[in-house]
């Protein structure tokens, strides 16, 4: 679960970017739990109870502002995904002090926000690799391990995971899977992502998994997947 923290003294400023934010998780597969405050005050109260892992932060707000409240948090060396909103260019210097990792200037695009998500998430994956991964399929959405994937597939328009000796259909395209994925799952044909932990063997253009399946291997993939293959198992 990805916790997302907007501070806006604006409402209705709140209420759009939460729903862009919603988006995003639709798009991306992200479960996310978003939590609202009115002020920089209101966040800090209850900040130690509740540290976001992406900080949705205006700058302009009544009392303390958004970049007075960065401050603060960097000083007791909170590691959160700081995303300033502005409606001025002005404030965009002051960022840098305090590891900000993107400015948006208002009004905020959804092309321009769901980027800033998906580096913010990139950072946070790498710093903590997640165990599990969500996936909608269909009206459902699906908590899986990653280590009890096997292998999605993109068959045709559809996005088919492999897990436990079940599958589910995704929906979301092979492309937005590959992204949340992580360390030992290997793209090694355009339509085939595997989890390296399940191949038992590499020959040419195949990969031979434990339960006997042939997964094709991309003509211009070979070495790297070989390598990769034997990278894995060498630890």
């Amino acid at each position: 679960m990805l916790t997302v923290s907007l501070c806006d003294d604006n409402a209705q400023e709140r209420a759009y970017i939460k729903s862009l934010v919603l988006d995003w998780s639709e798009r991306s597969g992200a479960m996310v739990s978003i939590r609202e405050y009115p002020s920089a005050e209101a966040l800090l109260f209850s900040y130690s109870d509740n540290p976001p892992d992406i900080l949705l932060l205006d700058i302009e707000m009544p009392g303390m502002n958004g970049v007075e409240l960065a401050k603060r948090l960097r000083e007791r060396a909170e590691t959160v995904q700081i995303i300033f909103i502005t409606g001025y260019s002005d404030f965009i210097a002051e960022g840098y002090d305090v590891s900000a990792l993107h400015y948006l200037l208002k009004p905020i695009s959804s092309d321009k926000l769901f980027e800033v998500l998906d580096r913010a998430y990139k950072v946070i994956c790498e710093e903590k690799p997640p165990e599990t991964v969500v996936f909608r399929a269909g009206m459902e959405t699906l908590r899986f391990k990653l280590s009890d994937i096997e292998y999605i597939v993109a068959l045709g328009h559809s996005t088919v995971l492999s897990a436990d000796g079940k599958t589910y259909d995704l929906s979301v395209p092979i492309s937005e899977a590959e992204k949340v994925l992580g360390e030992g799952f290997i793209r090694c044909h355009r339509s085939y992502i595997v989890n390296l932990k399940y191949v038992s063997a590499v020959s040419g253009g195949t990969l031979t998994l434990d339960s006997g399946v042939k997964i094709p291997v991309a003509r211009g993939s070979k070495k790297a997947v070989a390598e990769e293959f034997v990278r894995y198992y060498r630890g």
